[in-house]
């Protein structure tokens, strides 16, 4: 399991009974999740000091619960690429802006960049589809690259576009569109643009800009193969990541094995990826990711 154990203002306290309890800074949310299917004891302190709890609602959605917790404020990481700062704020179904696990991949992005950057004389050219709230963009940026941050909802990129001021990213390594994602892969194709790195990181169900539908089980895998044609002759990774249970780590490493591989060689990893829980010391399994590299 790979795992994002390098954070210092977020963590795990404590998971149990559909719900994990995390500290954000100076904040601590209780939110559910669906991997937590055990019931055990409630040992941590902060269980009694929680600032918000987010509510499932048996008929779908939720609403939150506020215990002195501010409209926004932020957190940092130091990773491989140098300091990222993020705009956090509870908004619909439970979410605060950051997937913490994906640390762990932005890291790995940040090293093949800059593996890159020692062997090309231009900076590598990076292409984030559903890029969300930038992570990847930001860190990809800080290490070198160039990148394409690609997302269907015009409010996650502006929120991406306010995390790369905060973070101090040159705004001539970025470009920022609202698009559907397989509709500018199949454009970028027909310009003939490439790319030396790309990061997917697909929803498991989702409308694009005009209502198109995104189905994870029918549409990554054709999504992966068109992708994989914009990689450049002296590309440097793919990496995908999923939410989604059925997407296991072996069925990520199939399909980038069978769309990248079995035509340019290089390696092809994957496996689940984890946060670290602070009362026990297990792990949280939070999705699965697979990777590709030209080395």
């Amino acid at each position: 399991m790979w795992i994002a154990d390098g954070w210092k203002e977020y963590e795990v306290i404590e998971a149990t009974a559909g719900e994990k309890l995390e500290r954000w800074g100076d904040y601590v949310l209780l939110r559910p999740d669906p991997q937590v299917i055990w019931d055990t004891k409630r040992l941590a302190p902060e269980w009694k000091k929680k600032n918000g709890h987010y509510h499932r609602s048996a008929k779908g959605g939720g609403y939150w619960e506020m215990f002195d917790l501010p409209e926004e404020w932020s957190i940092a990481y130091q990773g491989e690429a140098g300091k990222l700062l993020f705009h956090l704020k509870p908004f619909a179904f439970k979410h605060t802006g950051v997937f913490p696990e994906q640390a762990v991949n932005w890291d790995w992005c940040a090293k093949k960049i800059k593996e890159s950057l020692e062997k090309r004389s231009a900076p590598p050219r990076v292409l984030n589809l559903f890029a969300y709230t930038g992570g990847a963009t930001i860190s990809a940026a800080l290490a070198g690259a160039h990148v394409t941050h690609v997302d269907a909802a015009k409010g996650m990129v502006g929120w991406a576009k306010e995390n790369a001021a905060a973070s101090n990213v040159d705004p001539t390594k970025t470009r920022w569109l609202v698009d559907d994602c397989m509709k500018f892969v199949e454009r970028e194709l027909r310009r003939g643009n490439t790319y030396e790195g790309i990061i997917m990181d697909p929803p498991s169900y989702g409308r694009g800009p005009k209502g198109e539908i995104w189905k994870i089980e029918e549409c990554v895998y054709p999504l992966i193969v068109e992708a994989a044609k914009l990689l450049s002759g002296d590309a440097a990774f793919f990496l995908i990541n999923s939410y989604t249970t059925g997407l296991q780590p072996a069925v990520l490493s199939y399909m980038l094995s069978e769309a990248i591989a079995s035509e340019r060689g290089g390696r092809v990893e994957a496996s689940e990826i984890g946060l670290p829980i602070r009362q026990n010391g297990l792990v949280l399994p939070c999705g699965a990711s697979g990777r590709w590299s030209s080395d």
